[in-house]
């Protein structure tokens, strides 16, 4: 849907995406023919093109329709690459879209860009990179969120059955600060290069934060593995994937402490654990046959004493950095269920 960019004022475009439910309950701004025409043209493909039939309804995403989202949603035209991609993204099966937008867990799908458009695009990774003050996060994973509703058909209380949600159903885009970054750059996980500009896309639920004030590595990864493993927590049963979000300060007295991404994984998945028999406070152990073996093979679920881990391999946990600097925190993102899926932004 475009609007006459003549036909009626703005007050009156406003209050007809309200009539017509294209909205997220905020304002958006009026997709007018020529705004939407100008964030085509800077794709440089074909306005008709599917990009992808977005479940649950199946609903069209071509490049105009995208783009009309992209409007509305307060975008500019660079900020259409990004968004491609992540819809792109999320196509994947390992993602499994229509049942992260369908199911009525609390996650929402999560956009993290990382590489040199990051900065191209001032979109943020350090202070209060998950919440408000910038454009480009704000506007970029409100469009996604827009395209999934008004597109895909997943709106709240009909087909998306989320009882609680969080307010990353709004917008929940981030970048990864590669400055503060001792590390290998996120996507170079997924075997791209670092000069590589990349979306990843995953569904998280909101930040948990992780504040440790001293400097011993082992002792902060001990709190952090806690934090992964708490009883309430649908990691624990599902066994996704699953991210950490190490904080500038954090990173470099492990990165100083000898401490790789790899050794991190390794120890997350060694300590983030419960035994069963706690599990069992949560309902039926989800290795039973009832359920389906969703724990893996090597836990006994008749087996009290043993020891579950978060998820169900150490390269399951995934890693970035981001955050403001001088401060004790952290934050842990736990998932659904579904997998991590990382592509290249190809540039226009």
């Amino acid at each position: 849907m475009m609007v006459s960019s003549d036909a009626v004022n703005l007050g009156d475009a406003i209050e007809l995406m309200f009539e017509t439910g294209w909205t997220d309950g905020l304002p958006v701004v009026p997709p007018t023919g020529d705004r939407v025409k100008e964030f085509v043209d800077y794709l440089g493909r074909d306005p008709s093109e599917v990009i992808a039939e977005l479940p649950p309804l199946g609903g069209k995403a071509t490049v105009e329709r995208i783009a009309v989202n992209a409007v509305m949603a307060g975008c500019v035209p660079e900020h259409m690459p990004v968004i491609v991609t992540a819809i792109q993204a999320m196509m994947d099966e390992r993602f499994n879209l229509r049942g992260v937008m369908c199911s009525t867990g609390i996650h929402t799908p999560l956009v993290i860009v990382s590489g040199p458009i990051a900065k191209e695009l001032n979109i943020n990774g350090g202070y209060n990179c998950f919440g408000s003050g910038w454009r480009a996060n704000a506007t970029i994973g409100r469009a996604v969120k827009l395209v999934l509703v008004n597109l895909g058909g997943a709106i709240p209380g009909e087909t998306n059955k989320a009882t609680f949600g969080h307010p990353g159903a709004y917008t929940y885009c981030v970048a990864e600060d590669q400055d503060a970054n001792p590390w290998e750059p996120l996507h170079t996980d997924a075997g791209l290069d670092p000069s590589d500009s990349a979306v990843t896309v995953f569904p998280a639920e909101a930040p948990h934060n992780i504040m440790y004030h001293a400097n011993n590595p082992r002792d902060f990864l001990t709190v952090l593995a806690d934090t992964m493993c708490t009883l309430g927590n649908v990691q624990m049963y599902v066994m996704g994937d699953t991210f950490v979000v190490i904080g500038p300060e954090h990173a470099r007295f492990l990165n100083d402490g000898g401490w790789r991404k790899q050794d991190i994984r390794q120890f997350l998945f060694e300590h983030a654990r419960k035994p069963v028999r706690e599990l069992k406070h949560g309902g039926p152990p989800q290795g039973d046959a009832q359920r389906g073996h969703f724990w893996p093979r090597f836990v006994d679920p008749d087996d009290d004493d043993q020891m579950v881990p978060v998820v169900r391999a150490a390269d399951r946990i995934h890693i970035m950095v981001a955050g403001g600097r001088g401060g004790p925190h952290s934050v842990y993102l736990p998932g659904w269920g579904s997998r991590r899926v990382t592509l290249k932004i190809e540039l226009p």
